[in-house]
């Protein structure tokens, strides 16, 4: 996996692309990580440059991110761009809209997970539940060391049911747990499924994609677009999941602002 920063061949034939699908998450890789996902903020310069780049006539810009739809658009607040929250189980955009149908007997089960939770979680401090309608994410960050084998052990008993009959995925990000639906869908065929609906609209041969994340999660994604476009792991190059690596969200948006300036650059030279 090579330091993308230092592959200026790779920056120069994205330039040449006739069309680029930027697709990112968001916590940790356009936004620092902060204790609280409420805590989380991103960059104005990050946020300008993204509005820069989503106005230009060969870009297209997405967050892939397990936030849900409604707290992931409050936390960007751009027009015209593509959401797709709760690990692309919720996607709207331009043109777009889809939501995966989840039974009424599947979010009464993740509620009472959500409760059976909430009360047994009581004596451990730092842990946050966040119910996003489709999915249960129990964020740890804050969790203290002494206190991860009582949270792991009641983790896994709350769920363990559940898991074994096929009720539910539960799945570890970057300190949280999340709790998904059964079913075959993730960030990689979010992913997939924006890319098929790019190429659609404007040519099969036209598009290439650049998934930019740094949360296990993403590496659904990374395998997805393997061969697709380019993938980009930010926090650097200890897991060897994608083509290239940038260290943490402040090169993400050096890497973004070098295309930005290049592509203006070309846009006064025609």
């Amino acid at each position: 996996m090579e330091y993308l920063l230092a592959c200026p061949d790779k920056i120069k034939e994205l330039l040449a692309a006739k069309f680029i699908l930027f697709l990112f998450d968001y916590d940790g890789t356009l936004a620092p990580i902060a204790p609280t996902p409420q805590e989380v903020v991103l960059p104005e310069e990050t946020k300008i440059i993204l509005r820069k780049l989503s106005a230009m006539p060969d870009c297209k810009i997405g967050i892939v991110s397990g936030r849900s739809l409604k707290d992931l658009k409050k936390a960007i607040g751009i027009q015209g761009i593509i959401y797709a929250g709760n690990h692309g189980f919720e996607i709207e955009g331009p043109k777009l809209k889809f939501e995966s149908q989840v039974s009424p007997q599947f979010k009464a089960g993740l509620r009472k997970i959500a409760r059976d939770l909430s009360s047994k979680l009581k004596g451990v401090e730092g842990v946050l539940i966040e119910d996003k309608g489709v999915t249960l994410s129990i964020h740890y960050r804050l969790v203290r060391g002494k206190d991860m084998p009582l949270f792991e052990k009641i983790i896994s008993e709350a769920t363990a049911f559940c898991v074994k009959n096929g009720k539910i995925k539960v799945e570890r990000g970057k300190k949280v747990y999340e709790i998904k639906p059964p079913v075959q869908w993730d960030k990689g065929k979010a992913a997939l499924w924006l890319l098929a609906s790019q190429k659609f609209a404007i040519g099969e041969d036209k598009v290439i994609s650049v998934y930019i994340g740094d949360d296990k999660t993403d590496e659904d994604a990374f395998r997805a677009l393997k061969g697709k476009g380019i993938t980009i792991l930010v926090g650097g190059a200890d897991r060897p999941v994608a083509d290239y690596y940038l260290k943490d969200a402040e090169e993400v948006a050096k890497f973004l602002h070098l295309i930005l300036e290049a592509k203006e650059n070309k846009l006064c030279v025609n």
